[in-house]
């Protein structure tokens, strides 16, 4: 049986049916398409979101890190300068005590007997101590005469105790503001002894110091050695 042409309305009917396909083809496509598109997006959004929400998470733990270091620097600043007020007003009260140490030789040194027996104790040391045949004994000028009276007595002193005979001289030249006492300078000038009150308030602060420091502000906490 042979087939026969199409006549125009199969020929119209067929071209119909092609474009409905195409059509249809073409819809499914765009929808892939859409789809495919959508689900990029989402994920490019994701990823964008997730960028920004990382970019601002380490913007604040930058600056809440920044806000913490400054806390610890002004509470730093704050606690050193705390302690070094406190160090402060514990030298100033040290100050004070050594202040009115050096007073209260000044009062010694204005009570005659007392000053005088007081100069034949450290003149008959310190002749003991040069242990020399001649020995020069240096004063206020103001002190002369009770030295002169001390040393006499010092002398005999070490007469008694060493069963050497010593000549000594007094010499007015040490300062008028210091607070009193005396020098010895040995006979061969190459020794010289300062038994001076300033001096011996010195020595005591020294070594007393540290001492003082624990009466008055008990054991230093970061002290880890000791002599």
């Amino acid at each position: 049986m042979s087939s026969r042409p199409m006549n125009d309305d199969e020929v119209v009917s067929e071209m119909n049916k092609m474009v409905a396909f195409i059509k249809q083809e073409a819809r499914e496509k765009a929808r892939e398409i859409r789809v495919k598109a959508d689900e990029e997006f989402a994920i490019e959004k994701a990823k964008l979101v997730k960028s920004e929400q990382a970019a601002i998470d380490a913007a604040y733990e930058k600056k809440l890190n920044g806000a913490e270091v400054a806390q610890k620097i002004a509470q730093s600043n704050l606690t050193n300068k705390s302690r070094l007020q406190l160090l402060h007003a514990r030298e100033e009260h040290l100050q004070d005590l050594f202040t009115q140490a050096r007073e209260q030789l000044l009062d010694l040194a204005n009570d005659q007997g007392r000053y005088e027996q007081f100069l034949e104790g450290i003149i008959a040391q310190g002749f003991l101590q040069v242990y020399e045949p001649n020995v020069t004994v240096i004063c206020r000028s103001k002190d002369v005469q009770a030295v002169q009276n001390a040393s006499e007595r010092a002398k005999a002193q070490y007469k008694d105790l060493s069963g050497i005979d010593l000549d000594f001289d007094v010499d007015g030249s040490l300062a008028d503001d210091s607070a009193g006492g005396v020098k010895l300078l040995s006979g061969t000038r190459r020794i010289s002894l300062n038994n001076t009150l300033d001096e011996r308030l010195r020595l005591l602060e020294d070594r007393m110091l540290p001492e003082i420091r624990k009466e008055l502000f008990g054991a230093n906490q970061n002290r880890k050695f000791y002599n």
